[in-house]
């Protein structure tokens, strides 16, 4: 079967929201053996959009459309779809009387275009919004299936998991399935990487290995076509041998929507350790992203933000004379920072971040010049870091190296 996406949306195309709707649908479909060959965006107008479905007719199986189910004049994707099949929308009765309690509920009055969301395209198949109000709609014709996901992120993907996927199980049954891991890696670029495993990818048949570049890190999405899941695993383990034995070094984690702050608490917790912060060009970015794990309270006190010398005095505690003669763009400064840090707030570990985030020269050193220190129980030290770029990457940069230089220390000081 062959796929294709069309998200609808204006706001898309002015480039105001990012479609990632797209490449959740693409790993989703995939999974179940449904090969997505073309991705598509229409702006909010019927007849652009009844335009792009009789293309998308004449070369895919399967049509899903991400948005334009929602209440307003400009939501019109259910009206498009069912034009073009020669269908009417009907009410669907569960889905309308979500819609009437919700306003029941949260006391508002219930405008009469809201009853769009309980609508579907007559003879077909209600998929209902288990985040949100506008019903889904599975529909088929003689020889294509229209699939309607509303445009939200968290409201498609609970739809998808929950309704969709099973009715393409139950309409399109396949004898084999794609299973895929996503491994991790930090210290290596793209190109290093594709390198070194070079023969891998070129050799590469069942399991597929695609590399894809993120800020300062790199993912690749390992992808076994096989009869079940025991199967795949073995390919996987196989393939994922080769590819540790030339890069193990750099590798963190897996999967797609894990990070290295993830991976840092997860370590931490585990192992009843705690950690604080003291930042200078990062200015709180990583305390910040520690923030975004859920129970990082348990193991994160509270950090500083010491943006200048004398904050780094003040906050710290750093001598003045130890600034003096390294200055703050040093390793002794970013491993004073970390040990003072530590000893204020008597954690497990520190992290210190100082350097020049540009675009000028700070204490004769260039743009992209970074120092990480860290404090633990087996003692101090800084590392270096070179980055290049500009403001914004070098300070993500820094911090992500900053978490996985903690990592792997967090790794060594259980060992021992």
């Amino acid at each position: 079967m062959k796929a294709e996406i069309i998200a609808v949306g204006t706001e898309i195309l002015l480039g105001q929201i990012t479609n990632t709707n797209a490449t959740f649908l693409s790993e989703q479909l995939a999974s179940l053996g449904i090969d997505v060959y073309f991705h598509a965006v229409v702006g909010d107008n019927q007849q652009r959009l009844e335009a792009m479905l009789s293309i998308a007719d004449t070369r895919s199986d399967i049509i899903v459309l991400c948005g334009g189910l929602g209440p307003t004049e400009d939501d019109l994707t259910k009206e498009a779809v069912a034009n073009h099949v020669g269908e009417n929308l009907v009410e669907d009765a569960p889905a309308m009387e979500q819609v009437l309690q919700y306003h029941v509920v949260s006391q508002r009055p219930m405008a009469e275009n809201n009853r769009k969301q309980g609508m579907i395209i007559e003879h077909g198949i209600p998929m209902p919004n288990p985040a949100g109000l506008a019903v889904g709609c599975f529909y088929q014709s003689a020889d294509k299936t229209y699939i309607l996901l509303p445009g939200p992120p968290a409201e498609l993907k609970a739809m998808f998991l929950q309704e969709t996927a099973p009715l393409l199980q139950s309409h399109f049954p396949v004898s084999e399935m794609l299973t895929s891991r996503v491994m991790r890696f930090i210290g290596i670029g793209e190109s290093q990487l594709v390198t070194d495993i070079a023969d891998i990818l070129n050799e590469q048949t069942n399991p597929t290995v695609a590399p894809y570049a993120k800020t300062s890190e790199v993912t690749l999405r390992l992808t076994a076509k096989s009869e079940n899941g025991t199967t795949a695993a073995v390919l996987l383990d196989e393939v994922e041998e080769r590819i540790m034995r030339r890069v193990g070094q750099y590798f963190y984690g897996y999967g797609e929507e894990n990070t290295i702050e993830n991976e840092v608490v997860s370590l931490l917790q585990a192992h009843q350790r705690s950690v604080t912060c003291a930042e200078s060009l990062t200015a709180g970015l990583c305390q910040s992203t520690l923030a975004k794990v859920p129970g990082v309270s348990n193991v994160f006190k509270g950090g500083f933000v010491t943006y200048s010398a004398e904050t780094k005095q003040q906050f710290l505690g750093i001598p003045a004379e130890l600034i003096a003669e390294y200055g703050t763009v040093s390793p002794e400064c970013a491993e004073a920072m970390a040990v003072y840090a530590r000893n204020k707030l008597k954690t497990d570990y520190a992290l210190a971040f100082t350097g020049v985030a540009g675009p000028d020269e700070l204490e004769g050193q260039p743009a992209g010049t970074v120092w990480i220190g860290i404090a633990g129980p087996s003692g101090s030290y800084a590392r270096r870091m070179i980055a290049s770029r500009d403001r914004e990457y070098i300070r993500i940069s820094a911090v992500k190296y900053g978490l996985n230089f903690l990592r792997q220390q967090l790794l060594i000081d259980h060992q021992k």
